[in-house]
C-alpha cells in the first residue's frame, strides 16, 4: 500500500483534489488536516497555514496521481510524496477493491 502526502493551500483545494482522485478511483480514502508549514522560498523563511492530504492507494497509481494533482494544484511546485506503508490485511483488501 502507498500513502500519498500532498500539501495544499487550503481545505477547499484539498477537498477538490481528493474528490477528483476518488472519482477517478485512483485513491480509496483521503484524510485532510490543517498544518503549519515553514520553509525557505526566495531566500526567506516562509511561515504558512496549509492543508495536508494523506491519500491511500496502490503503489502503481502514484505516477497517475501526480499527473492528476499537477493539473489541479494551485502551486507551481506542489509537494507530492510517495510513502510505502504496511496495512492490516482487511484494510489492504478494501483499498485494493476501491482503486483501479
Amino acid at each position: 500500500m502507498t500513502l500519498t502526502y500532498i500539501t495544499c493551500k487550503d481545505e477547499k483545494e484539498a477537498v477538490k483534489i481528493s474528490k477528483h482522485l476518488l472519482n477517478k478511483r485512483l485513491i480509496a480514502c483521503s484524510n485532510m488536516h490543517p498544518i503549519r508549514s515553514m520553509y525557505m522560498w526566495d531566500g526567506k523563511i516562509q511561515d504558512e497555514k496549509e492543508f495536508v492530504m494523506i491519500a491511500k492507494t496502490k503503489g502503481k497509481n502514484y505516477e497517475k496521481i501526480k499527473e492528476e494533482v499537477l493539473k489541479l494544484h494551485s502551486y507551481d511546485m506542489p509537494c507530492i510524496l510517495k510513502i510505502d506503508a504496511e496495512a492490516n490485511e482487511s484494510y489492504k483488501k478494501w483499498v485494493n477493491k476501491e482503486v483501479k
